[in-house]
């Protein structure tokens, strides 16, 4: 069956069963909507009359936040469902999704019920990642349009204005009402989708684009040249080939030929007339600034564009802290899910805290604490199906090991047999200079652990225990009774770890006298501030020869995360984070690993690998580095309303906070005024200077927050890049929440210039 032809058959109510953790089924009719964007469901019949006589609610999940989706095979435990990809006939399948909605499970009455919507929402997912702008544009507003609840494929005027309200759309009843009656054609009082389509368009006008549009027009038609130093639109009402060429070269820095721009119009222009004589309209011009293209993030960046031949310490790592966890540190639960999850997000090095467990199969969880427990061999399992769905480049399995020499020896055993060939085998010897690149590695699983010396079978090794410093009264009571200063380490175990060998730090004159480039330390945020504060060269040094983690201190017991870029200020390779936390650093974090194709490798600045440069970024840094970042933030468009406000944009009092992380001297804040009652289309026209004395290391946040005088101020939109990421001139930034989902139209309009 092919994809469309699926994709139909989903738009039928479809009965199916719904596999709960308790292992009960509950009965559900699924479909897809018409807006093919939206899957609905409702709740199995009634068996009470009073129930019975109420409609089943309807709910629904969006296809833009499906990870993936494949047929499984379920296996049903007591506390939870588990469930693995297969290829066999089968009834069952199974949702993955980008934030932290826990994974659907889906029981069909046939296989081949289950193999069509399996097939059908992948050709979805691969339409969406192929669309253009316009494709995106009319999918959005047909998504809209469907959800009016009309029978007749037509929006009546009170429907249009609920379904506006949805949209954020804020307007005067009355000039609503003025708008339907010039564009309702054939005056049978309500709009059909083309016509609604004209309807948003009106009421979305951007005065703000429309006068960018319109910058140094001539106003007299008969003028040669106008006073200005240019002119982009002077065909009328819309702009020609070498007009647009001079406004992309002078306001947005980029240079193109006569030939890219009539590619631009062929792409952006909606009018095939205006297309034909290639010519750029103000809704083309619009359209192509709210594109990839006039994205403030360089979407050349989506692409592995940077070297991968350098040795792994001169990359940044993105990095998982308890990756297993799915909640806090103290009681949520353990789970394969959370290394899926992480891996489908580009992480690289995963953390497994592996203990002793019944039936001589050892476990993962956090040890002395009350977190459920997880079969070390599912993990393995999960992680050999999913370690490159994502990114071609090394995994690092950062193995702390609890386990008893028998159950180490099964820990071996289950990673040579399920990992097989993809681990690592390069020899560490005693003349290695350099580490291994990530092209070298490519495909490749390292096993980061303690190793015994040369021709020694078992021997006691210490014992560095990072769930032994959990700062918990019950917590702690059981480190005092079980806590081992020193554990026996199995040869089978020893023998898989060759280039990622972890020692004890004691300080970086000892590192230099003694470690070998395949030696790596984990050090705790607490001592590692420090360090970072007064010893910021020798670090920085350090790193470009060895690698080196940082972790949470045993505080963190909900989950926080610490600051990253504290760290990679100082070459820091490997900061652990709990990515099932949303948080600023979370957003700096999936900032920074968004370039380089989101590959969870990025190449260090070349100061902070470069032998011969001696830098310290935490003192002066010398004038060569210096730029001067401009952001000017314009206006925001279609701001959602922060969850329990109810609806509407008009309820929102928006403001924009703009941050900058970098080296200590570069860390700055600026905020614009609060606009009151306006999430349609607040306008700002804010200007921000942040001088940088190192912007190769520096990332922009961009946070939009409702205003409350009450509370804490709730974040209606984030975004964080690199500096080096940014694209210059007028650009959109495109928001995301708190869980990084797409909140697509909703975006802030600005202009960047780095100096």
């Amino acid at each position: 069956m092919d994809g469309q032809s699926s994709v139909s058959k989903m738009m039928v109510w479809t009965p199916m069963s719904k596999v709960r953790e308790n292992r009960k089924k509950y009965k559900r009719k699924y479909r897809l909507r018409k807006d093919m964007e939206t899957v609905e469901y409702t709740a199995g019949i009634k068996t009470c009359r009073s129930c019975a006589k109420r409609p089943p609610e309807e709910r629904n999940f969006e296809i833009s936040n499906i990870a993936e989706v494949f047929l499984s095979k379920l296996t049903l435990l007591s506390s939870r469902v588990d469930r693995e990809s297969t290829t066999e006939a089968t009834k069952t399948f199974s949702i993955h999704y980008k934030d932290q909605t826990p994974a659907l499970d889906l029981e069909c009455s046939k296989e081949d019920i289950a193999r069509g919507w399996v097939t059908g929402i992948q050709h979805l997912m691969r339409k969406r990642r192929t669309e253009t702008i316009i494709d995106k544009r009319k999918r959005w507003i047909s998504e809209y349009f469907h959800k009016g609840k009309n029978t007749d494929d037509r929006l009546e005027s009170k429907e249009a204005k609920a379904v506006l309200s949805q949209m954020n759309i804020q307007i005067k009843e009355s000039q609503i009402d003025t708008v339907i009656q010039k564009l309702d054609k054939d005056q049978t009082g309500a709009l059909s989708l083309d016509e609604f389509t004209q309807f948003y368009n009106v009421m979305t006008a951007r005065q703000e684009i429309e006068e960018l549009f319109d910058k140094w027009k001539s106003d007299d038609p008969d003028e040669a040249d106008p006073p200005h130093a240019s002119r982009y639109a002077v065909d009328g009402d819309n702009m020609r080939v070498h007009e647009l060429m001079e406004f992309l070269a002078q306001e947005q820095k980029v240079a193109t030929e006569p030939k890219g721009c009539q590619q631009l119009i062929e792409r952006f222009e909606p009018n095939s007339e205006l297309k034909k004589k290639k010519l750029l309209s103000l809704e083309g011009f619009t359209l192509y600034l709210q594109s990839a293209e006039g994205d403030v993030f360089n979407h050349t960046h989506d692409q592995v564009y940077q070297d991968m031949t350098q040795p792994l310490s001169h990359y940044f790592i993105a990095s998982s802290h308890n990756t297993y966890l799915l909640e806090d540190q103290l009681r949520g639960p353990s789970s394969k899910e959370g290394y899926v999850k992480v891996l489908l997000k580009g992480c690289r090095f995963l953390e497994l805290d592996c203990w002793d467990g019944d039936d001589g199969e050892p476990v993962i969880y956090h040890g002395y604490t009350l977190t459920s427990k997880v079969l070390f061999r599912e993990v393995i399992e999960a992680i050999g199906r999913y370690a490159f769905k994502k990114s071609p480049y090394p995994v690092f399995l950062s193995l702390e090991n609890h386990c008893s020499v028998v159950q180490q020896r099964t820990l071996a055993a289950h990673m040579v047999n399920i990992l097989g060939d993809s681990l690592c085998n390069i020899p560490a010897t005693s003349d290695m200079q350099e580490l291994p690149s990530p092209q070298r590695l490519h495909g490749k699983i390292i096993v980061k652990n303690k190793k015994l010396k040369q021709n020694v079978v078992e021997d006691d090794v210490s014992d560095e225990d990072e769930a032994a410093e959990t700062e918990d009264v019950e917590v702690q009571e059981r480190v005092k009774t079980s806590k081992k200063k020193t554990i026996k380490l199995a040869k089978e175990l020893s023998d898989l770890v060759n280039i990622c060998h972890a020692v004890h730090f004691h300080s970086f004159e000892h590192s230099r006298e003694k470690d070998m480039p395949y030696n790596i330390s984990s050090i705790k945020e607490g001592k590692a501030n420090h360090l970072v504060e007064d010893q910021a060269a020798d670090f920085i040094d350090h790193t470009k020869r060895q690698l080196v983690k940082i972790y949470p201190s045993g505080g963190r017991v909900d989950s926080s995360n610490i600051d990253p870029h504290l760290y990679w200020a100082a070459g820091c390779q490997i900061v652990a984070l709990n990515y099932q936390t949303p948080c600023d650093q979370m957003d700096l974090n999936l900032g920074l690993f968004r370039q380089n194709g989101r590959c969870g490798y990025v190449l260090k600045p070349e100061a902070l690998r470069d032998e011969q440069t001696r830098l310290d970024t935490s003192k002066n840094i010398a004038d060569k580095y210096k730029k001067t970042l401009k952001i000017k933030i314009i206006s925001g468009f279609q701001l959602p309303t922060p969850e329990g406000e109810g609806s509407g944009g008009s309820a929102v009092d928006p403001y924009v906070k703009v941050q900058v992380y970098g080296v200590p001297a570069d860390c700055a804040e600026e905020g614009t005024e609060v606009v009151k009652n306006n999430g349609f289309h607040p306008v700002w026209n804010c200007d921000m200077t942040f001088p940088l004395t190192f912007p190769d290391l520096a990332l922009v946040r961009f946070e939009v927050k409702e205003h409350d005088t009450m509370s804490d101020s709730e974040t209606i939109g984030q975004f964080s890049l690199p500096v080096s990421s940014m694209q210059q001139g007028y650009r959109h930034v495109h928001l995301l929440s708190k869980d990084q989902e797409d909140l697509s139209p909703a975006a802030l309009f600005i202009h960047v210039s780095l100096q």
